[in-house]
């Protein structure tokens, strides 16, 4: 019995994380390799192996939808990423008293459903929206502006609602910084602006990786934005994933699509990770 315990307590870590492991392949794994296998099977044969979905996707207009969505989704996380540093700088640095509450209020928007916060910018978007009827009311445009229906709206959504995955990371990064090294840097005669550069930026470079990560990943198979405040205008990655298995009912052509995306984002970020190795070694 003693040694049952001790094999148990010695491999308790492992038996702990059983659990995950198991949610992990049925939830992630099963479903990638599902995907993988429906992208080069035959229809008319379970057993036959074809590429004919990925040769039917070799079309200008495909990648033209893949294009745009990338685009968004790398303008989406550099704007989100402009936007939430000095947030996060301020929380973690400036801010003594206040910090739980200004945490509290970046963490409230997940408290909300993620539909209702789309609806409520598409009541603002709209064409007789809060937004119009302000600025005309003060006189600073003459008709409406077409804000609803384009890719700016979809991107300002995008942004506002992805946005707070950007200050966390950063804020966790930026809240390890040892502050002894802001002041030995002071002390030694550097201003705060090459405080900044050399010291504040480069330890909080994990803090922007992981949040460029979290908004560029999910906004580049982003649907329910583009369908509600895009007005299905725009076809992206996610709308056109969506209509083949939803509206078409076409799993081989929406799996090939599926995975010639993802391959496409994978050699994005692969390719942004080489060049920031490259320019670190370079650098240093």
């Amino acid at each position: 019995m003693r040694k049952v315990l001790r094999l148990f307590s010695r491999e308790l870590p492992f038996v702990s994380s059983l659990p995950a492991i198991v949610w992990q392949f049925f939830f992630m794994v099963a479903p990638l390799v599902i995907i993988a296998y429906y992208s080069v099977a035959d229809s008319s044969s379970w057993l036959n192996i074809s590429f004919v979905h990925y040769r039917n996707l070799f079309e200008s207009t495909y990648f033209k939808v893949i294009a745009r969505s990338l685009f968004l989704a790398v303008a989406t996380a550099i704007t989100g990423l402009l936007c939430a540093y000095p947030v996060a700088y301020f929380i973690a640095l400036r801010v003594r008293r206040f910090k739980n509450l200004m945490l509290f209020f970046l963490t409230l928007p997940f408290w909300v459903n993620f539909l209702v916060q789309i609806y409520a910018w598409y009541f603002l978007l709209e064409r007789n929206g809060l937004i119009n009827t302000v600025l005309l009311r003060l006189g600073f445009i003459q008709e409406p502006l077409l804000l609803s229906n384009s890719l700016f709206a979809v991107f300002l959504v995008m942004l506002y609602c992805y946005l707070p995955f950007v200050i966390m990371p950063l804020y966790s990064t930026l809240e390890k910084i040892d502050h002894r090294l802001l002041e030995a840097s002071a002390d030694l005669g550097a201003t705060p602006w090459q405080t900044f550069w050399r010291i504040t930026v480069p330890y909080s470079m994990p803090g922007v990786k992981t949040g460029l990560l979290l908004v560029m990943i999910p906004a580049f198979g982003e649907f329910v934005i583009p369908a509600l405040v895009g007005g299905s205008k725009y076809m992206l990655v996610g709308s056109l994933i969506s209509y083949y298995f939803l509206a078409a009912r076409n799993n081989y052509a929406g799996a090939a699509f599926t995975s010639l995306s993802a391959m496409v984002l994978i050699g994005t970020l692969l390719l942004v990770i080489v060049i920031s190795r490259l320019y670190s070694l370079r650098k240093s």
